[in-house]
């Protein structure tokens, strides 16, 4: 199995019921934050780390994605097709498995992106990939510094990069960015259609072998409406 990613799993098919109204009629990638749509701002963020391909899972409003993602020039998009029924991301991963030809993987949320730092954290986050102790490796963001976190953070972590789940309760220092990468093998064999990611991560955890890499830059999520104003004014001030 090689050891580098060369495509990402793209979540694009979510009905994105916290940003209603607008998702009424504009699936949540195709919402503009600064005049650019949520699934371009993390796919340029991609396209700059030297991804040559994405499979891109749709299901609401899916037409209006595909001809979105036509007017892209990179990466490569294949679209992975869900329209007959929503799988979640787990089952959306089974789905596309044929595509990654057993290759680790890069996945992607499309409701969250980031703010830069000097080197691309898609690059930072391939070189610390190592799969002979990692099934999984995540990208997290500080959670007290990160825009648009209603929530206490997702996870503690360790010196070495273990990553462990926050309890019920607690605040953690950490929050996950939507992007990761995974081993094909934690999905092999799952004989369900349609099923969530979250638990192989917090099975990996307790295997000692979910890791993960802090971002370097500021973290934006816009999951809701009244988040659009906040990235957006994140951004103004980084470009000011």
């Amino acid at each position: 199995m090689s050891d580098q990613p060369d495509t990402a799993m793209v979540f694009a098919a979510g009905l994105g019921t916290r940003m209603r109204p607008i998702s009424d009629t504009i699936p949540k990638p195709l919402v503009k934050v600064a005049g650019k749509a949520l699934i371009d701002h993390c796919l340029d963020l991609f396209q700059k780390a030297g991804l040559k391909r994405a499979i891109v899972n749709v299901h609401y409003l899916a037409d209006q994605i595909e001809a979105h993602l036509k007017t892209r020039q990179a990466p490569d998009i294949v679209i992975s097709d869900e329209r007959a029924k929503l799988l979640d991301q787990g089952g959306g991963i089974k789905k596309a498995l044929p595509l990654f030809d057993a290759h680790p993987f890069y996945i992607c949320n499309t409701d969250a992106f980031w703010i830069e730092g000097p080197v691309s954290n898609i690059a930072r986050l391939a070189e610390f990939w190592d799969p002979q102790r990692m099934d999984a490796l995540l990208l997290v963001a500080a959670t007290a510094s990160s825009v648009g976190v209603d929530w206490q953070g997702d996870f503690h972590m360790d010196g070495q990069g273990h990553l462990k789940k926050r309890a019920v309760g607690e605040t953690a220092d950490f929050v996950y960015s939507g992007v990761g990468i995974l081993k094909p093998d934690l999905f092999e064999g799952d004989m369900r259609d349609v099923f969530k990611l979250a638990p192989f991560f917090f099975d990996a955890a307790k295997n000692g072998r979910l890791f993960g890499q802090v971002l370097d830059g500021q973290w934006l999520h816009v999951g809701t409406p009244a988040a659009i104003a906040e990235a957006e004014a994140a951004l103004s001030r980084a470009r000011s």
